[in-house]
């Protein structure tokens, strides 16, 4: 794949054996703006399938070579799963590995603080057990950070490789990759937060590239989507309601973190276990459901002041 550069630092890993589904980020370009320098990233979620592993290079094994990707067939990925998400300390992130958590599965959470990971991993070994979650220190858009956390989550979680574009090609299970997206993302201005809403619409395009890409090579084992959390109450969020119009949507379309994480992450693994090949929109707040939020508001007063104080 002529992206694989790209994305190359997020996979799911998962064996006959030991299934795993890795959460992570990829780190964007920084974007310059006088004499200050701004780094953003995107989350990405992928999943595949191997049968043998030689870290930190991935090779497929005989039979699995030898088959071309038209041939391949795709086998239901079964829980629990081993997850690892980055930037999870807070907001969507942390909400989604309690969520993984609460589903029996493991995970790995990690972010650029270690005083948030050692607070985070904490509070969640105190609800779920010391045998199911782990964390550590890393910021995507360093190398190096990268390459520990990889070995960090192949010691405590086992086969788990970054450069595993190509081997999600080879294997007979495949996996999926899910971009999130956000603010922006629909091709709509975002004020006080361009940077923000730009880097959020490259991901929908990044999808498609991506999901052209496999086509042209009739990769039909791995499928690209984008996952949609709709408006999240973050502090980015709550940072932008000065205005009598923010205030207004935030009241009536945003929800908390752990609401948005208990409906996504279902879907998500549904996915993964159905085998399904169909490249997917997973929205939390879809257009019907705005607007009918919206009617109630307009109509009712459904939601007045819910986070904040209206004028």
């Amino acid at each position: 794949m002529a992206s694989n550069a790209a994305i190359n630092c997020s996979i799911i890993d998962f064996s006959s054996k030991n299934h795993q589904l890795i959460f992570t980020s990829l780190p964007i370009p920084h974007c310059r703006y006088g004499s200050s320098t701004v780094r953003f990233r995107r989350n990405c979620f992928s999943l595949r399938a191997s049968k043998s592993y030689h870290s930190p290079i991935i090779r497929a094994d005989s039979s699995s070579s030898s088959s071309s990707s038209s041939s391949v067939k795709r086998e239901p990925m079964l829980p629990p799963y081993n997850v690892l998400i980055t930037g999870s300390t807070k907001g969507i992130g942390y909400a989604l590995a309690k969520e993984f958590l609460k589903a029996g599965d493991n995970v790995i959470i990690c972010s650029r603080s270690a005083e948030r990971v050692d607070s985070a991993v904490q509070s969640l070994r105190e609800e779920f057990g010391e045998q199911h979650v782990w964390g550590t220190k890393c910021d995507v858009s360093e190398g190096n950070e990268v390459a520990d956390l990889v070995a960090f989550a192949q010691k405590n979680l086992k086969y788990v490789d970054i450069w595993a574009m190509k081997m999600m090609r080879e294997q007979p299970r495949g996996g999926h990759i899910f971009n999130i997206d956000g603010a922006g993302s629909d091709g709509r201005p975002t004020p006080r937060f361009a940077a923000y809403g730009a880097t959020k619409r490259s991901v929908v395009h990044l999808t498609k590239s991506l999901q052209a890409e496999l086509q042209m090579q009739d990769v039909k084992n791995v499928v690209v989507h984008n996952l949609s959390p709709g408006m999240v109450t973050t502090d980015l969020l709550m940072s932008g309601a000065t205005t009598k119009q923010a205030k207004f949507f935030i009241n009536v379309l945003a929800e908390p973190a752990d609401v948005v994480a208990e409906c996504l992450v279902p879907k998500i693994r549904s996915i993964a276990a159905s085998g399904s090949t169909k490249p997917t929109y997973l929205r939390f707040l879809t257009g019907v459901k705005a607007y009918s939020q919206i009617f109630s508001r307009i109509a009712f007063g459904a939601r007045r002041n819910r986070y904040i104080l209206e004028d």
